[in-house]
């Protein structure tokens, strides 16, 4: 929901990743995603939350996290944030496919 008007938000959140020997549950992925159903914060806010969970849940070597939303005032807003292992290949991989992404 939008903090300020609290009128609700639509959105598809993509979630790509490379696992390492934890993963999540798709059912419980679906619990956890529901929770954001009034939850009032901003589209970038809530792709950051939702990428610093899982990482901490599954340590992953490899993460991205899109939210795609529907338009708020005639404005389209697609937040993306990525992640890449510390100290890895997957770093570096994080960085390029930051530098590279097409909208």
């Amino acid at each position: 929901m939008c903090p300020i008007t609290g009128q609700p938000d639509f959105t598809e959140i993509r979630i790509c990743y490379l696992l390492d020997i934890k993963m999540v549950e798709s059912k419980s992925l679906k619990l956890y995603l529901f929770s954001f159903r009034n939850h009032g914060t901003f589209h970038e806010d809530c792709v950051n939350i939702i990428m610093k969970d899982l990482i901490k849940l599954m340590d992953p070597k490899y993460m991205e996290v899109t939210g795609i939303f529907t338009p708020r005032g005639g404005i389209s807003i697609y937040p993306y944030t990525n992640y890449g292992r510390p100290d890895t290949w997957y770093e570096e991989m994080a960085r390029q496919r930051l530098m590279n992404r097409t909208f």
